[in-house]
């Protein structure tokens, strides 16, 4: 029996000598093991890269409830800024307007286009972006809006403020109002009322209800 024929026998599939081929399939073995491990890298990337954009997105929404006040973002409704822009005409504020917790800017908008020069202040920065956009998209130049904390506002220079407030930061925006705001200037609140303050007008029923107040001299 030839050398060939005696090959052939211990290895019929392809004709080669089983230790080579003992030497070669660890080789092969490693490959596979390391192209597991790239793919369990690639895998647990891919999961990290997402839930980290998606945190990102996410916190400018949750961080305003972790502060000692929360202000929720809620937007409002037709009802309400109709009601808010029928309170504005009938006390005329002689000054800029300050919106608290503005949002996406609807209540800013509205009052600008009454001719009311308006600010909006909001923790969310998202929102603060696209109002911004919002206002540069439209044009509207007397539209403004700032990412800060409604404690932190300069009050002094402004004539009316806009607040939909929560029940439970009202008798803190009463006192800090009491203290920041000028005589004569003039508060529209919304879903909630000043708790000590008698309100010069009240305008709608429900959610939907404004109250118009006035800051007395002192």
């Amino acid at each position: 029996m030839s050398a060939v024929e005696n090959i052939n026998k211990e290895n019929p599939t392809c004709g080669c000598d089983p230790y080579l081929l003992s030497l070669i399939e660890p080789q092969t073995s490693s490959v596979e093991k390391k192209s597991g491990k790239f793919t369990g890298l690639l895998i647990a990337s891919i999961t990290g890269g997402a839930a980290l954009g998606l945190t990102a997105l996410c916190y400018p929404f949750v961080a305003p409830a972790l502060r000692r006040v929360v202000l929720p973002y809620v937007p409002a409704s037709t009802a309400q800024v109709d009601n808010v822009i029928k309170a504005l005409s009938l006390v005329k504020p002689n000054g800029r307007l300050i919106d608290l917790g503005s949002g996406d800017g609807r209540i800013v908008f509205a009052a600008a286009k009454l001719g009311y020069p308006s600010h909006g202040v909001e923790l969310n920065s998202v929102l603060v972006f696209y109002s911004k956009f919002q206002a540069w998209k439209h044009k509207i130049q007397t539209a403004t809006f700032s990412r800060q904390d409604l404690f932190k506002v300069d009050y002094s220079k402004f004539r009316a403020v806009v607040i939909f407030g929560v029940d439970q930061m009202m008798p803190e925006l009463e006192a800090l109002f009491e203290k920041s705001l000028s005589p004569s200037s003039h508060i529209v609140a919304c879903r909630f009322p000043l708790p000590n303050w008698k309100p010069l007008l009240t305008i709608g029923e429900g959610i939907d209800t404004v109250w118009v107040y006035e800051v007395k001299k002192t």
